[in-house]
């Protein structure tokens, strides 16, 4: 759960980074006015970043050992926080026109090199509007990261069943499935686990040792 947490916030941040966060309003004495958007991936580029981070921290929590897991769960947490100052500054404060009009006027807002997104150099910004949507789900993407990554520092869990089963010795197997014949020795999964390691689990169940290769 903590990881699919982590992989939801990742999903949302990356969605925020699509979608438009702030519209410019400026003018210009040779074209006259001109509007502007500026998707969250420009006004806020570390919010794609990290989203990446989010991805790899997804992964990692579900391939890893349990004491790596709570490494990466410390770093994606750090993460979200760091992703959450974008998104939170420009909800609770007011964008700053210079910032705006040096990414306008820089080329950084261009998505695509046939439709360039800019401002001549002598523009002025008479206005800036915000849109919620886009920081609201770059926030909740950092809030569902966070409470993810503090799950997996607090709560870890076991060992992961599909990574590291394929380099256990062939007498940790062995051992292991002698517990699960003790444990659940009518099971159809342990049952068929003892027949394809060559172990007879009727001879256990006829109470003579059992766990010795079928001959």
């Amino acid at each position: 759960m903590a990881a699919l947490g982590v992989g939801a916030g990742a999903v949302l941040l990356w969605l925020s980074s699509r979608l438009r966060w702030v519209t410019v309003t400026a003018f210009d004495d040779k074209s006259g006015d001109a509007v502007r958007g500026l998707p969250g991936a420009v006004w806020a580029s570390e919010v794609t970043v990290i989203a990446l981070v989010l991805v790899a921290g997804t992964l990692g929590a579900l391939v890893l050992r349990r004491n790596a897991r709570r490494g990466v769960g410390g770093l994606t947490a750090l993460a979200a926080v760091g992703a959450s100052w974008a998104p939170l500054s420009l909800l609770a404060g007011t964008p700053d026109p210079e910032r705006a009009r040096k990414l306008l006027t820089s080329g950084a807002a261009t998505q695509k090199a046939d439709s360039p997104v800019t401002l001549s150099d002598w523009a002025t910004v008479t206005g800036l509007d915000v849109h919620v949507a886009g920081p609201v789900v770059a926030f909740l993407g950092c809030a569902l990261a966070l409470v993810g990554g503090v799950l997996l520092v607090l709560r870890p869990g076991g060992r992961t069943g599909t990574v590291s089963s394929r380099y256990v010795t062939p007498g940790a197997r062995l051992a292991r499935l002698e517990d699960d014949l003790e444990r659940s020795p009518d099971s159809g999964r342990v049952l068929w686990d003892a027949l394809d390691a060559d172990i007879d689990p009727t001879d256990r169940r006829d109470g003579d040792g059992g766990g010795a290769p079928a001959r």
